[in-house]
């Protein structure tokens, strides 16, 4: 590395050898310094008005026309969507807990497996519920043995009776009898009842359709009735709901729709919103709004036939409120906005992107409606438009038909009218000033059309000074890139 001494001495060297070339220079040119010094002056504000000199458009005096893509507007329906984030929840979510207690002898389903309602899931070991239900059935067969007797003692008693060879206390003591036994064999009758309600219980069957969980148990373990921790999960996924929530704002449209009648159609996507899961309607609402969030919750139901929505899944909601028909569509990249509003560049047969100004209506990912400016058929710029001014010049790669005459600007649009004017005036002007060039330079051409304009950049520098300034004036006025009209 040089040290600071060295560098010194080096530009020290530099400016005795610059001191001996001016003096070289001065000793030779007439007039000496001042000559030279003028030389310089002349130099440097040659440079400053050559910067400071309004060109035409140096986008289109070193690249020539903007290439461009474009797309064609077009008629179709634009759905009026609300978007939401919404949570798949099933129908039912049944924790299968075991009702008797007893070891678990058998697990008749796998992990995940889809089952039916009824279908078993699990064998508690049945044999001592068998003995209590054989003992309650031996009691009850005791009973009615005794009833059976007691009735036939209570018809002797009667024909005793009706002979005056037994007492009324008697006859009295043996109904009486009669009655308690017939309560204790319908006590036994619920008895046996209930013993096989126990029996039945051991086996562990599915309440619900859907899909079991991990289960929560093994063969062997001992389980008791109501436990807390459940033999497995079983989760209806077929059909499904997703819970999702709206401003409150939206409320009163979706109501009207439903209040007509209307099965309004929902649609769930993946967090990223690029692949559609199902397709299912709208359910419920809820009976009243959060008022800490200003929303309401609403269900949606869906078949879920294929099993695309998960339990407890994040999906994108898309609730269709309205679709509007024989509207004007064009891509949501051909808007552009400025100060005075929202604007498209329309395409001329003659590739000439001119500014419209244009009322948006309802939009979607990829397509907005357009309530006032364009017209089905009209060519507009998707691609390129920040590089583009009113009037400029553009090229189309690839266009495999014509552009078609764009539709004529609406009266009053925005811009539209100040627009007019400007070309009048300057239409004007070049026509006081520049009559002369043109009849000169571009006999041929056409005022105002493409060759004319072409013939104008290319003999600019030859033409008069009025039209030169005319010119300048021209182009300060349409100045200004795509930002806006």
């Amino acid at each position: 590395m040089s040290s600071p001494g060295s560098l010194r001495g080096a530009l020290d060297r530099a400016a005795a050898h610059t001191g001996r070339a001016w003096q070289w220079a001065a000793a030779r040119v007439p007039g000496g310094r001042k000559v030279l010094w003028s030389l310089v002056a002349l130099l440097v504000l040659a440079l400053v008005v050559w910067r400071a000199w309004p060109g035409e458009d140096t986008s289109r005096r070193r690249f020539g026309p903007q290439s461009v893509a474009v797309a064609i507007a077009q008629k179709g329906d634009m759905q009026i969507t609300l978007n939401a984030l919404g949570t798949v929840t099933p129908l039912a979510t049944v924790t299968v807990r075991p009702q008797v207690g007893g070891q678990i002898v058998k697990i008749a389903f796998k992990e995940g497996q889809l089952v039916k309602a009824g279908d078993l899931l699990a064998v508690i070991d049945p044999r001592p519920l068998q003995a209590a239900l054989a003992q309650a059935n031996g009691q009850l067969a005791r009973d009615r043995a005794n009833l059976d007797n007691a009735i036939l003692d209570l018809k002797r008693q009667k024909g005793l009776l009706a002979a005056n060879a037994t007492s009324q206390q008697a006859y009295a003591t043996q109904q009486a009898l009669v009655g308690q036994l017939q309560g204790t064999v319908k006590s036994d009758e619920a008895n046996v009842q209930a013993a096989a309600i126990n029996l039945g219980y051991t086996q562990v069957t599915s309440p619900v359709d859907g899909r079991v969980g991990l289960r929560q148990v093994d063969i062997g373990n001992t389980v008791s009735a109501g436990q807390t921790t459940g033999i497995v999960v079983v989760t209806q996924e077929q059909p499904t709901s997703v819970l999702f929530t709206l401003p409150e704002d939206n409320i009163s449209d979706i109501l009207e729709k439903v209040s007509a009648g209307e099965k309004l159609v929902v649609q769930a996507y993946d967090r990223g919103q690029t692949k559609l899961l199902a397709t299912g309607r709208l359910e419920t609402i809820d009976n009243q709004i959060d008022t800490t969030t200003g929303t309401v919750k609403l269900r949606a139901l869906f078949d879920n036939g294929e099993g695309t929505l998960f339990p407890n899944q994040f999906v994108n909601v898309r609730l269709l409120v309205e679709t509007r028909h024989n509207q004007t569509l064009i891509p949501v990249a051909a808007v552009q906005r400025g100060s005075d509003g929202t604007f498209v560049f329309v395409v001329s047969p003659d590739k000439e992107a001119t500014v419209r100004a244009v009322t948006l209506g309802p939009a979607d990912a990829t397509n907005v409606s357009i309530a006032s400016g364009l017209k089905p058929g009209d060519t507009v710029v998707i691609d390129g438009a920040d590089r583009l001014r009113d009037g400029a010049k553009v090229e189309i790669p690839n266009v495999s038909k014509p552009i078609a005459a764009p539709s004529a600007a609406p009266a009053g649009a925005a811009g539209t009218d100040d627009r007019a004017a400007r070309r009048a005036k300057m239409a004007a002007l070049l026509k006081q000033y520049c009559a002369a060039d043109f009849e000169k330079y571009c006999p041929s051409a056409k005022p105002g059309t493409p060759e004319a304009r072409t013939c104008m950049r290319e003999n600019r520098d030859s033409f008069s000074d009025g039209c030169k300034g005319a010119l300048k004036k021209m182009r300060r006025a349409f100045s200004g890139g795509g930002g806006g009209p």
